[in-house]
C-alpha cells in the first residue's frame, strides 16, 4: 500500500436531499478499524524487532563473550562500564534504526509510527519486568527511551518522505 491519493472507488449514487446525481469518491486509506489488522502488524513488528536485535547482539557481543544469553530482557547488561555493555546499547540503537525502516513497509502511515514504536518498547518493558524485575538501571531507561524516539521520528520522517513524493500519472 503507498499511501498516494488513489481513488479505491467510486460510486455513483442519487442524493434525495439534493435532487441530483453526487459523486462518492473515497479514498485510499479511508479510517477502518481493523484489530486483528494491527494486532498482527504489533506481532510482526515486535518479532521483526527482536529478530534484528538478536543479530546485532550475536555480532555484537557474541565475538566478545564466552555465551551469549537473552541479554536483551536483562536490564543490568545495559551499562555504560564495560566495551561489551557499550555493544549491547549499540544493538539496541541499531535496531531502533531497523524497526523504523520496518514500519516504513509495515506500518506505511505516519501518523501511526509513534503508537506503534511505544506499543513496541511498552510490550518490551513488560516482557523485561516477567524476566528479571523492574529495571532499576538509569542507563536501561535512557537508552530504551532513545530507542522509541529514534523509532519514531525516524520511521515517521521515512514514511512523510514517501507519502509526499509525486503521484505518477500515465500519459495518453
Amino acid at each position: 500500500m503507498i499511501y498516494q491519493i488513489r481513488v479505491r472507488q467510486l460510486i455513483w449514487g442519487y442524493s434525495e436531499f439534493e435532487g441530483a446525481i453526487s459523486v462518492i469518491v473515497i479514498l485510499y486509506g479511508a479510517v477502518v478499524w481493523d484489530p486483528c489488522l494491527i494486532v498482527a502488524q504489533i506481532v510482526y513488528l515486535q518479532c521483526l524487532y527482536y529478530l534484528t536485535l538478536g543479530v546485532f547482539v550475536s555480532f555484537l557481543v557474541g565475538t566478545r563473550v564466552y555465551r551469549v544469553s537473552l541479554v536483551f530482557f536483562d536490564f543490568a547488561t545495559v551499562t555504560t562500564s564495560t566495551v561489551t555493555s557499550w555493544c549491547v546499547i549499540a544493538s539496541f540503537l541499531l535496531s531502533s534504526i531497523a524497526g523504523a525502516v520496518y514500519m516504513l513497509y509495515l506500518i506505511e502511515r505516519a501518523k501511526k509510527c509513534l503508537d506503534f514504536s511505544a506499543t513496541l518498547y511498552i510490550i518490551h518493558l513488560f516482557i523485561c519486568i516477567i524476566y528479571g524485575g523492574w529495571p532499576s538501571s538509569i542507563t536501561w531507561w535512557v537508552v530504551n527511551g532513545t530507542g522509541v524516539a529514534v523509532m519514531a521520528f525516524l520511521g515517521e520522517h521515512l514514511c512523510i518522505k514517501r507519502e509526499l513524493r509525486e503521484i505518477p500519472l500515465a500519459r495518453y
